[in-house]
């Protein structure tokens, strides 16, 4: 596929959507936005793809924010409805799907770029990374879920400092406090990374969407309710039925997704 702001190649399943802005530190606009969520639609329904690596172009940066330029003619209303229609047509879509979604995190991750890494089912980042939630510097909160995500990662009191101070938070801090899973060198991130999706494309696909929608309802009403009903699912795939089978026998599992 060709877009516009975005780079996408199939590597062994995995799709790798690299953001391609670097001369404007691949910032956020509306033009990103619209090439994200075809990105997305073409993962959700490409049978070719297990996975997807979500990264940024040159060295500097994932995401440094979103087009502030874009902001100066919205109103109340218009302001509620960028947000809106970011996190169901982006956001949401990532968060949501059944195939794993991982960022590998290259310099700046501020404000909308944060809220896209966290949006992912987890995260790397090189040692050169920083996170932060900076809009309160322009009288603003984060729109596309970065209070409700960065809470459900680090804690509701490191969440409140971030996002109330505006102070980023290096790659190794952003893994003492749990925002991503693994620090690297910026050589070693998408080598690593790939290595991570090879091992996840080698699991059971089903089992790896039952897996994302019971951990993202961890924490609700519903949240165990989910996790038994999804285990119960299991049991009517043939993947299931391979995977014990395989135990049993001593060989390695051939999934099918079925």
């Amino acid at each position: 596929m060709e877009f516009s702001t975005l780079l996408f190649a199939i590597e062994n399943g995995t799709a790798i959507i690299t953001i391609n802005r670097p001369d404007k530190m691949n910032a956020l606009n509306k033009d990103v936005i619209a090439d994200l969520s075809s990105a997305m639609d073409e993962v959700y329904t490409n049978a070719d793809i297990q996975s997807v690596i979500l990264t940024g172009a040159g060295p500097k940066a994932f995401v440094a924010g979103a087009d502030i330029s874009e902001f100066l003619s919205l109103d109340a209303a218009g302001g509620a409805e960028l947000a809106r229609k970011g996190q169901e047509e982006v956001f949401n879509k990532i968060e949501n799907c059944p195939k794993p979604v991982v960022a590998a995190v290259n310099g700046f991750a501020l404000g909308g770029g944060c809220e896209l890494a966290m949006s992912c089912h987890f995260r790397l980042a090189s040692d050169n990374a920083k996170f932060g939630q900076p809009e309160v510097n322009l009288g603003l909160i984060p729109g596309y879920g970065g209070t409700q995500r960065l809470t459900a990662l680090v804690g509701k009191g490191r969440a409140m400092e971030l996002c109330m101070t505006s102070q980023m938070a290096d790659a190794n801090e952003a893994l003492r406090i749990g925002l991503v899973n693994h620090v690297t060198t910026q050589e070693e991130l998408l080598p690593r990374t790939k290595e991570i999706m090879n091992t996840i494309n080698s699991k059971a696909p089903l089992a790896l969407a039952k897996v994302i929608d019971c951990i993202n309802h961890a924490g609700t009403a519903d949240g165990y309710a989910t996790e038994i009903t999804r285990f119960g699912e299991c049991f009517a795939t043939d993947d299931m039925r391979e995977g014990v089978g395989a135990f049993m026998e001593k060989r390695k599992a051939v999934f099918t997704g079925k």
